[in-house]
């Protein structure tokens, strides 16, 4: 079966998204499939352009005119798909449904081309309150074309337990891992006794981080004789988390309040052996503490997965059923309340989970065994 995995956008080497593509793609060709991967993105020259496998197959060329013929010309893809024999199509979605987009998937539906779009966070309006005119302005765009969109594929990929978004049945899968790229957790408990908490992500307010920071301050400040805690955050955090939150109070109002500014590092982006050293001195991690302020209460995401491949005990506040029921997780409220780090203190002192035992349990979770699925199902 030939395949072509459809983003609309390009690659960094920093993004998360970028990654989770590259391993979807690697799972597909696990098993067995022909994958090609289709995006947008620009040249030495600085033209912009559409690729395949990094081949140019439409060149928008510069300036104004040519990015907005990328968002409504998609001839190169559709020609490609009919010279080249494709049997799917599995694009991912962009928040970018409009009339263009619907035409590219009607006609290959008349060629007989199955394609399912994935839908990485459904629902999603919420996560657009806050962003730039513009931002918001495509998103409405999407609204009034989306469920148009939608009747043209074969089946919606989520995350969520949703039977039906926009319309469309859907393919309830998992987020997944690729195995070879997570190393396991080799913790090394600093001499001092000091208990040290990490967070990986590309910090919004759905995390909800400032709980995590808030309930540390609460600690310090209730407890006569406190341990030391510190909490690690590793990637990008937006501004306005870290100065004026829509939601809370930002990261730096909460630590000046409870005055616990050298208790929280900010590491930025890490990679590599850099993050393993981080990871390899904290015993707990924090997952999403807050989703529930952007609409969704289920949802399967990917950092969960990656610290459970990774071997550490977290925390969440979803509804996840991958990992609800296990042994080394602990369930937040999802509301706005501190996070209560005595519980977390006394889950660490009272529970000792071998790596490899956590890994274990999401074996069946590889981007392969998930992959394969949408493939059966479409």
């Amino acid at each position: 079966m030939k395949i072509l995995f459809l983003v609309y956008h390009g690659f960094s080497e920093v993004s998360g998204i970028s990654k989770k593509i590259h391993h979807q793609v690697k799972g597909l060709r696990e098993n067995g499939y022909e994958v090609h991967l289709c995006y947008y993105g620009y040249a030495e020259n600085g033209h912009k352009c559409r690729y395949i496998d990094d081949e140019v197959i439409e060149d928008y060329g510069k300036g104004l005119f040519a990015g907005l013929r990328q968002r409504i010309d998609y001839e190169c893809i559709y020609e490609y798909c009919k010279l080249n024999g494709v049997h799917l199509v599995y694009a991912r979605c962009f928040q970018n449904a409009n009339p263009w987009l619907i035409r590219l998937f009607k006609r290959l539906r008349k060629l007989g081309i199955k394609t399912v779009t994935e839908i990485p966070t459904y629902p999603y309006d919420a996560e657009f309150v806050g962003f730039p005119f513009i931002t918001r302005v495509n998103l409405k765009i999407d609204q009034l074309f989306r469920n148009r969109l939608s009747k043209q594929m074969d089946a919606i990929v989520t995350f969520s337990d949703a039977e039906q978004i926009f319309g469309q049945r859907t393919i309830r899968i998992s987020n997944g891992v690729d195995f070879d790229s997570i190393p396991l957790h080799d913790y090394h408990p600093l001499s001092d006794g000091a208990i040290h908490l990490i967070g990986v992500a590309e910090v919004h307010y759905w995390h909800g981080f400032d709980r995590l920071i808030a309930g540390m301050g609460e600690y310090y400040k209730n407890t006569s004789k406190p341990r030391s805690i510190f909490f690690h955050i590793v990637g990008g955090v937006w501004k306005s988390e870290m100065y004026d939150s829509m939601h809370a109070p930002g990261f730096v109002e909460l630590m000046d309040r409870y005055g616990i500014r050298d208790k929280v590092f900010f590491h930025g982006q890490l990679f590599g052996e850099e993050l393993n050293r981080v990871f390899n001195q904290c015993c707990f991690a924090v997952g999403s503490l807050a989703r529930h302020r952007s609409g969704i209460k289920i949802i399967k995401t990917l950092k969960n997965r990656e610290y459970a491949t990774r071997g550490i005990p977290f925390i969440y506040s979803e509804t996840d059923s991958d990992f609800d029921d296990k042994p080394y997780i602990i369930k937040a409220s999802p509301d706005e309340s501190p996070i209560n780090i005595q519980e977390i203190l006394d889950f660490i002192d009272h529970n000792k989970f071998a790596p490899q035992e956590i890994r274990k349990t999401v074996e069946n979770l590889s981007w392969k065994i998930q992959m394969k699925r949408v493939v059966e199902e479409a």
